[in-house]
């Protein structure tokens, strides 16, 4: 079946009880049992519950892993990931982070010992010469967080596998709409669900995606254990948000292109970060590992600070809020928003600037968020 086709029917089948076509919502948080340890699949909705069941069995098909798991943020996801590594686990990251991903990092690396270095990874031989020293995970966004940098996922894997690392991805600005990293060699995949994959921003949940059912029975453990699991209503939702991902991501894509096509010509703009312009340097790469370019659109601001509140004050149509990849446009300042955590100079020692502002474009009539970006610009 076709990406699209599978969005609706992958893992997902009628109720066998009652034939709904749509996923029942389990709304009970203990399950009866036969007697003591005889159960019918499902004993305490920490462990498992029956909506959430299918949600982590589709994500982990249509991101062509082995399963994947559920989680109540992306932050949970990442925290049980982070629980796999005892004390002195050495990881590499990408250096472009969302704020809250560099925030629980620091926290582990100060106060549970794990050893985190960071680099350009979009620079292969950057990768190589942070591998030289043993390493037991590397931790990717591509695109990143909000520069839109990417990393060479293929090039990424062989290396960190040479290594005797695993390769993890967060895919949240991609989806697996347009890209699918284990197909490309990685074995974890991390999702804010709060974003794309639920659609509408009226959810807040996370997902991981793992390529060996070893990795989904490791982390279903953790996962148990630790208890960052979404309630079922949430899970349906998401459940929903999949079936139009495919049709999203591409009025998103459309969306996009428009901002940054006139963002890219207008002289109050230093620079755009978008992939999908033919400018972008890594614009190639996009072509060869991602199907389309997304949603977010990140742009620097000549003037600096004082240039981008002046235009954040002047959008209509883009509503100033934290969060991205729902259906309506978003616009974001992350120096004071989403990376306010990262401190100043480390900050802008990676890009992200006083003038850097993040727009998340919906799907709205990509025209009218042309017009509106234009206007704000002319008032600058």
């Amino acid at each position: 079946m076709r990406f699209d086709t599978r969005l609706i029917h992958e893992r997902q089948p009628a109720d066998p009880l009652t034939g709904a076509v749509n996923v029942p919502i389990y709304l009970s948080s203990t399950f009866r049992q036969k007697a003591p340890n005889r159960d019918l699949g499902y004993v305490y909705s920490r462990s498992g519950n029956p909506t959430r069941a299918v949600l982590e069995e589709a994500i982990g098909a249509l991101e062509s892993g082995a399963g994947g798991l559920a989680f109540s943020s992306g932050l949970g996801a990442l925290t049980t990931l982070l629980g796999a590594y005892p004390t002195g686990s050495r990881i590499v990251s990408v250096d472009d982070l969302y704020g809250g991903t560099w925030r629980l990092f620091e926290h582990y690396r100060r106060s549970f010992g794990l050893r985190i270095d960071y680099a350009d990874l979009t620079d292969l031989a950057a990768l190589d010469r942070a591998l030289e020293e043993p390493a037991d995970l590397v931790y990717l966004e591509t695109p990143t967080n909000p520069l839109l940098r990417l990393v060479d996922l293929r090039g990424a894997a062989i290396r960190a596998h040479r290594a005797g690392a695993r390769l993890a991805v967060d895919n949240t600005f991609a989806t697996p709409a347009l890209q699918r990293p284990i197909e490309f060699g990685a074995d974890i995949v991390l999702h804010s669900t709060t974003k794309y994959l639920g659609g509408h921003s009226d959810i807040i949940g996370g997902a991981l995606a793992l390529r060996s059912r070893a990795a989904v029975k490791k982390f279903a453990w953790l996962q148990n254990a630790i208890g960052a699991v979404p309630g079922a209503f949430d899970s349906y939702l998401v459940l929903r948000g999949l079936h139009t991902l495919g049709v999203r991501m591409r009025a998103h894509g459309a969306s996009a292109r428009a901002v940054a096509e006139v963002l890219e010509s207008h002289r109050r703009v230093s620079t755009v970060h978008y992939p999908g312009l033919g400018n972008h340097p890594q614009h190639r790469l996009a072509r060869r590992q991602m199907s389309g370019y997304g949603g977010i659109v990140s742009v620097d601001l000549a003037g600096g600070r004082r240039a981008a509140l002046g235009f954040l004050r002047r959008l209509r149509v883009f509503t100033l809020a934290e969060s991205l990849g729902g259906v309506e446009s978003l616009v974001d300042h992350p120096a004071t928003m989403t990376h306010a955590s990262v401190p100043k100079a480390e900050r802008e020692a990676h890009g992200v600037t006083d003038g850097l502002v993040r727009l998340s474009c919906g799907i709205e009539d990509p025209a009218d968020l042309a017009d509106d970006v234009r206007r704000a610009l002319q008032g600058i």
